[in-house]
């Protein structure tokens, strides 16, 4: 089995192959220009010296002689010491050695090239000599005629050259050796801490992780985030920017900037966990569940997992609606039986004029409210809505009326029929709850009319009323002790919101709830 290589050791072999490669290279182009620089050195001493040499008048006046070496030799041994030259050979037109740095070559031959300077021109070689290979440079010596009297050449055996060279390129190695140590130690470094972070993971298993990550976090409808201990959201999937209503990334963003409730916002940033909080935002019913993600003893975020229960939520009203209107019926029929067994009573006691009296006068009530409420809302949900509440509200001993100003003969009202069972169901709710809790009669007035500005919907009752500085629509927010209440008037301010309403709290001897739904462009 092929072992895997993980992401830091590969990265780490990366580093030292492209350290050693590039210090190799540095090197080697170091190396060539000092090599170059050391012959160009090389090149313009001897040629100055040589020069030099051949301008002396000593030199001039010495080859006018007869025995010019006797003048000649122990100058140019001088003068090779004081420049540091390897060798001056001083010789005739023809190539005949006046000065060599051993005696004993004086009088022979010069080996080299010499014809240029014969002819009145400079020449640098490098040729193998009696000396062995070095760097020269032949230069004539004209006479008082400007004719070629002698020649000198100066040079530098390469011996030399290479020496200096040397000398040269050891501090560079140093420096290279020192840079590749250093630079293998910070990549061992780096690879050490990436080792962790990634925890030993080969990059086809990362990029394996990764794609699985955005395949399961983008393909789920449920809302993931990850926020930051420092309250910044480090991780969002396409279905918590859905159930938020986020058009852009948010991934980076403060959660203050994001515009959620209060309570949301707080729970998304709460360092303890919590399981399916029900939270609401102005268009959904939220889950919410939190889980603090430590490491090394201290927070490192949150992870929230975000439910959508706004459907759930409005079945389970629309359901506590058809159970109201139920237990309604069953009012009703519970009571159509004991008048019933009223009049059947009446018949058998010999009293049928008084029988029918009360027959007649209990059916006129129910099918005077039955015939109101049908004949001005025309809104089938509606009116089957305020007719189950006031069955409810009679058998809780509360009296409900339907004001006269309750008129709806529009049908499309832009409303869907599920919020307008949320809205007023809720409003009528909340205000028999409060008039049985008043200390007067127990009363509710409902009121709903249509125009062409829009809805409205009116609930008052006679109650104790709300403290003025309450928040009631704030989920959570009720008058009752008993757990479970506080979702109604904040689901009535979630759906009003969502239509771009407004509702208004009022105070008159108990609650006045006042909903404003207007048109859409489209309906008006």
């Amino acid at each position: 089995m092929r072992t895997r290589w993980s992401l830091a050791r590969q990265l780490l072999v990366l580093q030292l192959t492209v350290l050693c490669v590039l210090a190799g290279a540095g090197s080697t182009f170091a190396y060539l220009d000092a090599s170059r620089a050391v012959n160009e050195n090389a090149r313009d001493q001897v040629r100055a010296v040589a020069s030099t040499v051949a301008d002396a008048p000593t030199v001039v006046n010495a080859v006018a002689t007869a025995n010019p070496s006797a003048t000649l030799q122990p100058y140019a041994v001088r003068v090779q010491a004081d420049t540091g030259v390897d060798f001056i050979t001083i010789m005739s037109p023809a190539g005949i050695r006046y000065t060599h740095p051993n005696p004993a070559l004086i009088g022979q031959h010069y080996i080299g090239t010499i014809e240029q300077a014969q002819r009145g021109q400079d020449y640098t070689e490098t040729y193998t000599g009696s000396l062995g290979p070095s760097v020269r440079t032949v230069v004539p010596v004209f006479g008082p005629g400007h004719e070629v009297v002698a020649l000198v050449a100066v040079g530098i055996i390469v011996a030399a050259i290479s020496a200096e060279l040397r000398e040269r390129l050891w501090p560079l190695f140093g420096v290279a050796g020192g840079v590749v140590l250093v630079g293998a130690l910070g990549g061992w470094l780096i690879s050490a801490r990436l080792r962790r972070q990634t925890r030993g993971v080969a990059p086809d298993e990362l990029s394996n992780l990764f794609e699985y990550h955005e395949a399961v976090l983008h393909s789920v409808r449920e809302g993931v985030l990850l926020v930051g201990r420092d309250g910044r959201i480090r991780l969002c999937n396409d279905g918590a920017r859905a159930l938020l209503g986020l058009d852009a990334d948010p991934v980076g963003r403060e959660l203050t900037s994001l515009g959620l409730p209060d309570e949301l916002a707080e729970a998304f940033g709460s360092a303890e966990n919590r399981a399916e909080e029900l939270h609401l935002t102005d268009a959904r019913v939220l889950l919410v569940s939190t889980t603090a993600v430590r490491a090394g003893g201290r927070s490192q975020g949150t992870v929230v997992v975000l439910r959508d229960h706004t459907e759930l939520q409005t079945l389970t009203g629309e359901l506590t609606t058809a159970r109201g209107l139920a237990e309604a019926l069953r009012s009703q029929a519970h009571e159509a039986a004991n008048r019933l067994h009223t009049v059947v009573s009446l018949v058998e006691i010999g009293k049928p004029e008084q029988a029918v009296e009360f027959a007649t006068a209990e059916l006129a009530l129910a099918q005077e409210l039955t015939d109101r409420v049908v004949g001005a809302v025309a809104e089938p949900v509606l009116a089957a809505l305020l007719l189950g509440k006031a069955a409810e509200a009679s058998e809780r001993g509360v009296e409900l009326t339907v004001t006269p100003e309750t008129v709806i003969d529009d049908v499309s009202l832009g409303v869907e029929s599920r919020d307008l069972v949320t809205i007023l169901g809720n409003l009528i709710d909340n205000g028999l709850d409060a008039a049985v809790r008043g200390t007067g009669r127990p009363a509710v007035v409902v009121t709903a009319r249509s125009d062409a500005e829009g809805l409205l919907l009116r609930v008052a009752d006679t109650g104790p009323g709300v403290p003025e500085d309450a928040d009631v629509f704030r989920r959570g927010w009720s008058t009752k002790a008993e757990d479970g209440h506080g979702l109604g008037l904040a689901l009535v301010g979630q759906a009003v919101r969502r239509y771009r309403g407004t509702v208004e709290v009022g105070r008159d001897g108990g609650a006045v709830f006042t909903v404003r739904l207007p048109r859409s462009e489209a309906d008006r």
